[in-house]
């Protein structure tokens, strides 16, 4: 019998969501995530949806993960002891970075220092020219010679970056073949030629840093995590879900965990993307909310923008090119420290911030008994009545609302003279505020009209937080999916296995060697054919091609889509016209006489997407009777109210309800705001349109 339940795990830096799926039988729950061993909080949601299924392990066809442990390592600074190697000359350039600062006028600047201090980056004499003359020998000597200091530091992870490596990469290969004999079996190495092999070698350097960084921390996860599953007797074969919304084998995730960095939230922007279609919706604004962060994302004909660069780590929280540069595909989008967890604090000017740091799942926020003594965002919403205390995660966690509002007072309210719910209402308005700016910006930057979004709210605090966002931004419609406050999880189920390879290649267009072309393009399509093949099987892949392209003397690019074919000469010129189209729609002109050229190839070997159903219009029927009556603070209305809460799946298709009103489930509530009315689409979503 075919094994057709698939299950889905999302790691956050609060909670593991695990969701379960057999045809059109969804099971899901939420754990706290287990920070000193993840895989014992994904085996723990998984025996809670299993038993709750009443599937056993050997009925799982297929595992997909996702997880924040990456990202937590390279901003904690929890990695391996990492050296770097480099051409002679070079040892400086991820201190040096750009040739601009960040911020101009800031003259006590501050960027995160670099994964491998000074004292273990080392220069070998060897250089190759970028047309792949040798200039200077690989100096074989000095390389054995590095190797006993490499020993000696207790390095356990070595990067080698050398300059024009994304080229040619002989001597990389060279220095990672002589050091593996050298080194003990268990040090890590990683080339930038395998890693990132794109031009500009501060971000190929840094990237390929960062991988050589996580990988030992990630590798290990990923195979205890194997045999855990292996000795439950779950054979199903795991993927995990990278940073550009593609699935990958562990096997590849492993040897380039840095392609994990933004695993989770790329989950849930995959899954917008598909609410998106189903509702034909041309321009969405995804808002994920959990325990830790908050996430935003736009959408435009249902597929969110992406791009090559990520920075992790930002010294300053919405100051591009304060963090650390990352070359991989990731879905582009803004996240900050605006969570459950997220704690509240005064500052010494009396005003009210919220984060960037989170109280996590230990000790978590007051309300969870564990520890926790400063006030955060969970611990506000429980004191607004927005959250079930009996009923936190399903009724796993109970919570404690007095412990909740003792330190809201203490910390807050006392402070500033407020009383009674105000403190709450006070930390509520503010992370709000945070998230719609952050909104906003993101939405300026990319040239949208924020106004004219659609909002797709998920994650276990989105719901709560939705409508007071849509106000602050000019948003009238917001959609809650089922499963919302597992939304990540149930985006790793709809994502395709995909795996994209980019390698830089500068070709003049004017004269374009279509035989140079499709003989890289053939190497690059081969490799990533090879990486999803264990799980396509048989299927036909999709193959996507692009090339990055720019008037020849320029520092930017614009990515162009390639025909997926064998290249002709007069290509060259069909590449240039589109380059041009694109060039004139962002900068608004064309440079005539201009030569162009292309610097950067990729491409994307994939599973066929499969079409979502659309909604269709529902008939209106009645709403069920409220299960129980809560006092809420509404915003809009400026105090408290009485709201009806409703049980989610009491209320069947076409059914509508006014706000202000609560919809509970099991991992998250739905609040209505007293402006808006909310029912329930063909789809089972709901639906919040705001009354005029």
């Amino acid at each position: 019998m075919a094994k057709t339940a698939k299950l889905a795990a999302d790691i956050g830096g609060t909670f593991t969501d695990i969701v379960l799926e057999d045809g059109a039988k969804r099971w899901s729950g939420k754990v706290l995530t287990t920070t000193h061993a993840p895989e014992l909080g994904v085996i723990e949601g998984l025996g809670l949806v299993l038993e709750a299924s009443g599937l056993g392990p050997q009925d799982i066809g297929v595992f997909i993960h996702g997880t924040t442990l990456a990202t937590n390592a390279l901003i904690e600074r929890k990695g391996a002891k990492t050296a770097f190697i480099t051409t002679e000359g070079f040892r400086d350039i991820l201190e040096q970075g750009y040739e601009k600062r960040f911020d101009h006028y800031d003259l006590m600047i501050d960027r995160p220092a670099p994964l491998a201090p000074r004292p273990l980056r080392f220069e070998i004499a060897e250089r190759i020219a970028a047309d792949g003359r040798v200039l200077l020998p690989l100096d074989e000597g000095a390389v054995r010679g590095l190797a006993q200091r490499i020993i000696a530091e207790g390095v356990t992870s070595v990067a080698i970056g050398f300059l024009h490596a994304y080229a040619h990469d002989g001597h990389e290969t060279r220095v990672q073949d002589l050091l593996a004999k050298l080194l003990p079996g268990d040090v890590t190495i990683c080339i930038s030629s395998e890693v990132a092999p794109e031009i500009r070698e501060y971000e190929r350097f840094s990237t390929t840093v960062a991988n050589a960084y996580v990988r030992p921390l990630m590798a290990g996860y990923l195979y205890r995590l194997r045999d855990r599953l292996k000795e439950m007797n779950l054979s199903a074969p795991l993927f995990l879900m990278m940073s550009g919304g593609g699935l990958t084998t562990l096997e590849t995730a492993a040897r380039f965990p840095i392609r994990l960095v933004e695993s989770g939230p790329a989950g849930g922007a995959i899954l917008a993307a598909q609410i998106a279609a189903e509702c034909a919706l041309p321009y969405v604004l995804s808002f994920d909310m959990g325990g830790t962060t908050a996430k935003i994302c736009l959408l435009t004909g249902g597929e969110p923008e992406r791009a090559r660069t990520f920075e992790i780590a930002r010294a300053y929280r919405n100051m591009k090119g304060s963090g650390i540069p990352v070359r991989i595909p990731v879905i582009e989008m803004v996240e900050i420290g605006a969570g459950g967890g997220s704690i509240a604090r005064v500052d010494k000017l009396s005003r009210i911030t919220v984060g960037p740091d989170s109280a996590g799942s230990t000790p978590g926020p007051v309300c969870y008994g564990r520890g926790g003594a400063e006030p955060a965002v969970t611990d506000a919403n429980l004191a607004l009545g927005k959250i079930d205390p009996a009923y936190f995660a399903g009724g796993k966690i109970p919570l404690d609302e007095a412990a909740a509002k003792q330190a809201l007072h203490k910390h807050i309210g006392s402070r500033l003279g407020l009383r009674e719910f105000w403190p709450a209402a006070g930390v509520t308005e503010i992370v709000e505020e945070n998230m719609a700016n952050a909104a906003r910006v993101h939405a300026i930057e990319r040239g949208h009209d924020i106004a004219s979004c659609t909002m797709i709210a998920f994650g276990g605090g989105a719901p709560l937080h939705a409508c007071r966002l849509a106000e602050k931004t000019g948003i009238d419609t917001i959609i809650v999916p089922k499963g919302a406050g597992v939304g990540s999880a149930i985006g790793f189920l709809r994502a395709p296995v995909a795996y994209e390879i980019t390698k830089s290649a500068v070709v003049p267009l004017a004269d374009f060697s279509a035989g140079r072309v499709n003989k890289l393009l053939a190497a690059m399509t081969a490799d990533a054919r090879a990486a999803v093949a264990p799980a396509l099987g048989r299927k036909t892949p999709a193959i996507q091609i692009t090339a990055d392209c720019r008037y020849v003397g320029q520092g930017h690019e614009i990515r162009v889509s390639v025909p997926v074919k064998k290249l002709a000469r007069a290509d060259g010129a069909r590449l240039k016209a589109a380059f041009e189209r694109l060039y004139e729609q962002v900068y608004g002109l064309r440079i005539p006489g201009q030569e162009a050229e292309a610097i950067t190839w990729s491409v994307t070997v994939s599973s066929q997407a499969r079409k979502p159903g659309r909604a269709a219009k529902a008939a209106k029927r009645a709403a069920p009777k409220p299960r129980s009556k809560r006092a809420i603070y509404d915003p809009a209305l400026g105090k408290q109210a009485q709201a009806p809460v409703y049980w989610r799946f009491d209320m069947k298709s076409g059914a509508a309800i006014r706000g202000p009103a609560i919809i509970a489930e099991d991992e998250t509530s739905t609040i209505v705001g007293a402006n808006f009315n909310a029912s329930i689409n063909s789809l089972g979503y709901i639906v919040m349109e705001r009354r005029r």
